[in-house]
């Protein structure tokens, strides 16, 4: 529902007039008293004249019983006309609260107070629903922007890296710029592919590869950051045959992994498990580091959220979101729990695809 469809609801709201959503409520419930004691006495009436033998049963007590049945019939036909459009409504808020911006109700309900709470609902998801794709196309765009000249200043960066004719001082200075733009150009990659995933521009490129080679592969990449650590790799990869789009995945294994050797102490050990069971592969991958606290948990898989700001510069918080994202993509699944023993264990469930 528009702005103005809203406005021409309230414009007709007003020039109606119709008794309140309570006093309604509170002539219905008087209506059904006097409903079911007048339908208690005509069938009480009926039963004695059918079966005189009845009559032996007191009159009040007849009428209480079929007073209250009739009342407990109109009651339950009463709440599913007033309560259901609650619980539609209690359905919908959970859909928004998750995410789906897209959704909208319904209502056959000639209560003009359900009809304003209903519209009011929708034009709410309306609004939410285009500032979502506001932010989405504004975060995409000024990303795009930022690429080329970001690769400008790494270039030029590097080049300047090579000049022989620099001193200690201007040589370490180059250093601080070529790593921060590192890490800018790192973020806005995140951030493009983040928003073409959740955006679907990205079409699924399926291909049968070797899911444990390929996380091999992710483990060797990462050799910079494990070895001067002196990691320790505890490593049982079942032979998997996987069908996927083999690109996207790799980012999965490398956020991964490379959390797992950020957050372990020196010398600590990172174990990765994947088995192949009934139609799905799951992979584990464990290390020893201080492990997730509660707020942690809740909010570690949203974006630009770091659990840790001890490690705040070497990251930019939209690992996680872009695991979850992609494997929401592939049907499968990440949870994260902490270890008894110490740690943190993150799981992902894959279906296995032909």
């Amino acid at each position: 529902m528009s702005r103005r469809e809203w406005d021409r609801f309230q414009d007709l709201r007003r020039k109606k007039v119709k008794l309140s959503l309570p006093t309604r409520m509170t002539l219905l419930v008087g209506a059904v008293l006097l409903v079911s004691v007048l339908t208690a006495f005509g069938i009480t009436a009926l039963l004695n004249w059918v079966f005189p033998f009845t009559t032996h049963i007191p009159m009040l007590i007849q009428l209480n019983v079929f007073a209250l049945l009739v009342a407990m019939l109109a009651t339950r036909f009463l709440s599913k006309i007033f309560f259901d459009p609650i619980r539609d409504l209690r359905v919908g808020m959970q859909e928004i609260a998750d995410g789906r911006f897209d959704t909208r109700l319904e209502t056959n309900s000639s209560s003009l107070e359900i009809q304003e709470l209903v519209a009011g609902f929708n034009m709410m998801a309306q609004e939410l629903e285009s500032t979502e794709i506001l932010q989405t196309d504004f975060v995409s765009n000024v990303s795009h922007e930022f690429k080329t000249p970001i690769n400008a200043i790494e270039g030029y960066t590097t080049l300047l890296q090579s000049t022989e004719n620099i001193d200690e001082v201007e040589g370490e200075y180059i250093d601080k710029i070529l790593a921060n733009t590192h890490r800018l150009s790192s973020l806005v990659s995140h951030i493009l592919l983040l928003s073409k995933i959740e955006n679907q521009s990205i079409q699924p490129v399926r291909e049968t590869y070797r899911l444990d080679e390929q996380i091999r592969e992710a483990v060797v990449a990462l050799e910079s950051a494990w070895e001067p650590k002196d990691i320790e790799w505890d490593v049982e990869l079942d032979a998997v045959t996987y069908v996927g789009n083999k690109n996207t995945m790799h980012h999965v294994w490398s956020n991964l992994l490379g959390n797992a050797v950020k957050f372990s102490p020196s010398g600590g050990c990172v174990s990765l498990r994947l088995r192949q069971e009934a139609g799905v592969v799951r992979f584990t991958v464990e290390d020893e580091g201080p492990g997730l606290s509660p707020e942690a948990e809740k909010h570690l898989f949203d974006k630009f959220y770091q659990a840790d700001t001890s490690h705040k510069g070497e990251g930019n918080g939209l690992g996680l979101a872009l695991v979850k994202r992609i494997l929401a993509v592939e049907g499968g699944t990440v949870v994260a729990a902490n270890r008894p023993e110490g740690g943190c264990c993150f799981t992902v469930t894959l279906p296995l695809k032909q």
